[in-house]
């Protein structure tokens, strides 16, 4: 860029300028990180495990749907033990069968089942309607960050006033909207099934005690958007002992 004649700036002074306003130009061009913050009370935190090949399941996946700006975090895991019925969920992962035992193994149930709602880590034989909101103070702070399309950051925070669980622990989740499937095989063939919520990534952040106020940072990186699908980024921080929620953040950044 030439420097303009008879100002009286000298070129030190001129290249200066034009590099302060070029940071400036990038900085208004850059787009607004995406990011989330969790507040003072527990996101209450509802999972469903359901199946395809489950003939009482599509009302509770209906039910899940209705949830949709509850302000919560909400999960559908689709099991897979109901395959051997002639037709197979293609949304089931054995992580997530796996998990549902855990959770039956904290609430002292005898077996697994479908549909169960899950809410905040304790079973829920009578789900719907619409549950109440989260008014216990929460018990660590979270905030959630894309760090690219599909790379994510979390810091969790114990809050000071409160203690925190002697050890706890965090998993992430993808979930998805818009699913649906014609179902050819088993109780549920013929039907035209519709999901929301739909996990299709779940992986453990690990164990952690508790010591002090310290952050903890989280990394995340997650499978590639399903085109057409609106997703959320979801960390879940439970007490490691009994399932109980400690605080949850849901994160949903435009494509």
């Amino acid at each position: 860029m030439p420097l303009p004649a008879n100002t009286g700036i000298t070129r030190s002074t001129w290249i200066t300028a034009a590099a302060l306003l070029s940071l400036a130009c990038n900085a208004l061009a850059a787009p607004a990180a995406c990011t989330a913050a969790s507040g003072p009370a527990v996101t209450p935190v509802m999972e469903l495990y359901t199946s395809e090949g489950c003939s009482s399941c599509p009302p509770a996946d209906k039910w899940l749907s209705s949830l949709k700006g509850s302000g919560m975090v909400v999960q559908a895991f689709h099991v897979g033990y109901w395959d051997y019925i002639g037709w197979v969920d293609r949304f089931a992962a054995p992580a997530y069968t796996k998990r549902q035992h855990e959770v039956a193994e904290r609430n002292k149930l005898r077996s697994v089942y479908t549909p169960q709602a899950v809410l905040n880590g304790k079973d829920l034989p009578a789900w719907g309607p619409r549950p109440p909101g989260g008014k216990e103070p929460a018990r660590a702070g979270i905030v959630l960050t894309q760090l690219a399309p599909d790379q994510f950051e979390a810091v969790v925070t114990p809050v000071a006033a409160l203690q925190l669980a002697p050890s706890w622990s965090a998993y992430w989740t993808v979930t998805e909207h818009g699913h649906n499937s014609k179902v050819q095989a088993g109780e549920n063939a013929g039907e035209f099934l519709k999901h929301d919520f739909v996990v299709r990534q779940y992986t453990q952040a690990g164990d952690y005690k508790s010591e002090g106020a310290a952050p903890q940072k989280l990394v995340f990186r997650s499978i590639a958007a399903t085109p057409g699908h609106e997703r959320q980024i979801n960390l879940v921080v439970f007490d490691l002992k009994t399932g109980r929620t400690l605080q949850a953040l849901s994160l949903q950044c435009a494509a």
